[in-house]
């Protein structure tokens, strides 16, 4: 009997070396991401033949979770975590993965992760690549290694990403995006899109074939939608200009009035120019951007909350054309007006909203 293609490229896949990816442990982490984490990026070439092929396997990657100083820690919360790699000048991992960190936004997070920070540089100088999740991003642009670039992390720090590191392009509906040279720079949005990340990863370091299988078995959907659908308005926050916010407050009340930017640049005393460029720094959004968040804000709590059909929510929030509404509703949000009131009425009646 002649073994079989898969039989070769099995045995091939058994003789090389595992990949080492490392999870860096923050003291300021949540414990849940780290070890959801630990256990997907194992699963590639161990679990797949235990449960569908009755054989055991040996993971394609070794996964550690790795610290400053590699001692046991407590983590945000309250949680612990045992750490297995310290880092130190000459440890070099094929990547490393920052997750969700409780950073509060009034701290500085360039002394808090100063020792971890200065590692990262110097890792990715030598070609390592790092990869994160949701604010896991805020410790990455501590680095400096973001500037110029576009980046994400969870939709509720965008902003404050944006008014700390004004040189980084936040893109706030991505859920993951690569980038820098050699795209070894990868971010993912927030909550549960580490399983994303972890995918992309899978994908990149074993290939396509073993990402498919492991979100098989770990049940994994990947969000290709973005985070938006997920999202209340975290850039209504009030900023400190003045004229900024003064606009902000007026756009809250009359984001359903036609040409509602001219109506905001008048407002504010500021020429065109000036307010947009202001507007963008101060709220990480364009004022046209800034009103269609609010519009479709509006919309889906609507949608989620009301029996009114599509059409009447669109001119409630702004939009004579509903099929106007419903394209620029699904190009932000990644559902149809009625995929979302699925999707949420339903979880709102869950919960007795």
């Amino acid at each position: 009997m002649t073994r079989t293609d898969t039989d070769q490229r099995t045995d091939k896949a058994s003789e090389r070396p595992p990949i080492e990816i490392a999870i860096l442990a923050l003291r300021q982490a949540t414990a849940s991401p780290i070890y959801g984490m630990q256990e997907v990026l194992a699963a590639p070439g161990r679990d797949w033949p235990a449960v569908i092929e009755g054989r055991s396997g040996e993971s394609m990657i070794d996964v550690r979770i790795a610290s400053a100083s590699g001692e046991p820690m407590e983590l945000a919360h309250g949680a612990w975590v045992r750490p297995t790699q310290a880092l130190h000048a000459d440890y070099r991992p094929d990547a490393v993965c920052l997750l969700e960190v409780a950073v509060d936004p009034e701290s500085e997070p360039d002394r808090l992760f100063a020792d971890e920070i200065a590692w990262l540089r110097d890792y990715h100088a030598d070609g390592g690549v790092v990869a994160t999740a949701c604010t896991g991003a805020i410790v990455l642009a501590e680095t400096g290694l973001l500037d110029g670039l576009e980046a994400t992390t969870h939709w509720g720090f965008c902003d404050y990403l944006a008014r700390r590191h004004p040189g980084i392009e936040v893109q706030a509906d991505r859920i993951l995006l690569a980038t820098g040279e050699g795209q070894r720079l990868i971010m993912a949005g927030g909550g549960t899109s580490w399983m994303d990340l972890g995918l992309y990863l899978i994908a990149r370091f074993c290939g396509g074939e073993e990402a498919v299988k492991t979100a098989k078995l770990h049940l994994i959907d990947w969000h290709q939608g973005g985070q938006q659908a997920f999202a209340a308005l975290a850039a209504t926050r009030q900023t400190g200009d003045a004229s900024i916010a003064r606009t902000q407050a007026w756009i809250a009340r009359h984001y359903d009035q036609p040409s509602p930017v001219q109506a905001m640049a008048a407002l504010s005393g500021l020429n065109e120019r000036t307010f947009k460029r202001r507007f963008r720094k101060a709220t990480g959004m364009t004022p046209i951007e800034y009103v269609l968040t609010l519009r479709l804000e509006e919309a889906k709590q609507m949608l989620e909350a009301t029996d009114q059909p599509v059409e009447a929510i669109a001119e409630s929030v702004g939009y004579q054309d509903a099929a106007f509404f419903s394209r620029k509703f699904n190009a932000r949000v990644g559902l149809t007006p009625m995929q979302y009131r699925r999707k949420f009425r339903g979880i709102r009646r869950l919960a007795g909203g």
